[in-house]
């Protein structure tokens, strides 16, 4: 099990992953974008959490979890290579958040394509399922923090078998309730735009714990 990533989403998921157990890898060594201390710093907490390239990381992996930053993301995957990626499940928590025009982001990919859409398209042999991009990531991992876990993760990907596997993991190790699954990979279009209001909805409440319920 291999996190790809070491900002806040890469170091809580690769952290809880170590705790239940899980092999966990990581990269980058220097601070991140927003000044946090640098993963050789935050690995005294979590010994068990290795640092490997990306290549080494991936290529002895069952299942890799891409944390990076999304308009950087394929980059960093090409640098795993290709043959690491193919046949496994590649869960994609990134978004295609752009900062460039201000605090305030925009998506530099949306409408008719996605940054999910973009990782399957270079990757076509690995296993893509999109989830876990439009929430705290200290939700992610423990989302019965808030209202006893009753609201809804979502999951899409071109293969069956692996959005059920993702879906099975997101209750297992996470205890996610309620996982709807979307379908292919075209769904995350809509996954990805969920984010833009996100974090409008933090600016007008101040408060990043707030997830969305789907009541069916």
């Amino acid at each position: 099990m291999h996190v790809i990533g070491t900002g806040i989403v890469g170091k809580t998921l690769s952290g809880k992953l170590a705790t239940l157990g899980h092999q966990a890898t990581l990269a980058r060594t220097e601070p991140d974008l927003f000044g946090k201390p640098p993963v050789t710093v935050w690995r005294k907490d979590y010994p068990a959490v290795s640092l490997e390239s990306f290549a080494e990381a991936v290529g002895g992996a069952e299942l890799v979890i891409n944390a990076t930053l999304g308009i950087a993301c394929l980059e960093a995957l090409e640098a795993t290579g290709a043959a690491n990626l193919a046949g496994k499940i590649l869960i994609d928590v990134s978004n295609s958040l752009d900062f460039s025009q201000g605090i305030l982001p925009s998506l530099a990919v949306c409408n008719d394509d996605s940054l999910g859409e973009q990782v399957q398209r270079k990757f076509p042999q690995a296993k893509v399922v999109k989830t876990l991009n439009a929430v705290n990531a200290a939700l992610m991992i423990e989302p019965n923090q808030l209202q006893g876990g009753r609201h809804t993760m979502f999951v899409a990907g071109n293969d069956a078998e692996a959005r059920a596997e993702v879906s099975g993991y997101l209750k297992e190790w996470f205890s996610w309730q309620d996982v709807l699954d979307l379908g292919n990979i075209t769904h995350a279009r809509g996954m990805e735009i969920l984010l833009p209001l996100w974090i409008r909805i933090y600016g007008a409440t101040g408060n990043p714990m707030f997830a969305y319920r789907i009541v069916r």
